[in-house]
């Protein structure tokens, strides 16, 4: 959970750039919300962050330097954090092309491939108790995926959806009889892959070098078809060449597109915990059409 940089904010990042890099700072930018840009002598420009949840500047540090781990795709480089800062590499942004996005997808499905302890783990250095985007998300582990998405997943998100009056108890039994039906609904097992966890559009930067690269990412061990289905949820610049880098690099098992929405269940409740009615009824359709699948 990040806070806006105004006022006493934009001098905190700037003495939190300086001390956590060594480097003295010429300059400073707020934007949108949640970020600072900062300029370091000699030239280079950081962004900085702030973080008021309980571990979320020490998860988001994890997952970055999980990620480049794996050798696969393009994520900012973490030049240091501490409990509540975060300084990382900017990224000069660009347009999107066909050519970066086919890259995209065979980038996803080598880190995909790097996988994971378990279902649910945390990176390396990461804690347990993590976030995606402003909801808490527990890594707890399971050798299952049905049974660790259900448990871990959809179930606890779905508890707090009724809980605020988002759903209705009745409309709850939809989603329970998807968890109910889950190994027989998940396709083939396949191994714990090593996710970005949040892999919407938002997350997914041009940049000017030609690349995506990957930000804010709330990474875990979990289905490789989960990040794919995020990037359905809320859309992608060229997201069939994606698709097609994909495949080429890793192949999907038979009937994923009939999955999607199966997927798409968990950041559906995560949004209707954080945003309310609107993306309950998208998580109820989502239900529904796992079911029929």
């Amino acid at each position: 959970m990040l806070n806006s940089f105004d006022g006493e904010d934009d001098e905190g990042a700037e003495a939190a750039a300086a001390r956590i890099t060594g480097a003295r700072v010429t300059g400073r930018r707020a934007l949108s919300g949640a970020l600072a840009e900062v300029r370091l002598d000699g030239g280079r420009v950081v962004v900085v962050k702030r973080g008021d949840a309980p571990g979320a500047v020490r998860a988001e540090a994890a997952g970055l330097r999980w990620l480049a781990d794996a050798g696969a795709v393009r994520v900012p480089a973490v030049h240091g954090h501490d409990e509540r800062w975060l300084v990382t590499d900017r990224v000069p942004d660009g347009p999107p092309t066909p050519e970066a996005a086919r890259r995209l997808g065979r980038e996803l499905a080598a880190l995909h491939a790097a996988g994971a302890p378990a279902f649910g783990a945390a990176p390396p250095g990461g804690p347990h108790d993590a976030w995606i985007g402003r909801a808490p998300m527990r890594n707890a582990t399971g050798a299952e995926w049905p049974r660790w998405y259900a448990e871990h997943r959809v179930l606890p998100y779905l508890r707090q959806a009724v809980d605020r009056g988002t759903l209705r108890p009745a409309e709850a039994a939809v989603v329970e009889r998807v968890c109910a039906h889950l190994p027989e609904l998940a396709g083939p097992a396949e191994p714990p892959a090593r996710l970005h966890g949040d892999l919407w559009n938002g997350n997914v930067v041009w940049g000017a070098d030609g690349h995506a690269w990957l930000i804010d990412p709330a990474a875990h061990g979990g289905h490789r078809e989960t990040d794919l289905a995020m990037l359905h949820l809320f859309g992608c610049p060229y997201l069939q060449q994606v698709l097609e880098g994909y495949q080429d690099a890793a192949p999907l098992a038979a009937h994923w597109r009939e999955r999607i929405a199966l997927h798409q269940l968990f950041p559906l409740l995560v949004h209707a915990v954080l945003f309310g009615r609107g993306y309950a009824e998208q998580a109820l359709t989502a239900a529904r059409t796992a079911l029929r699948a």
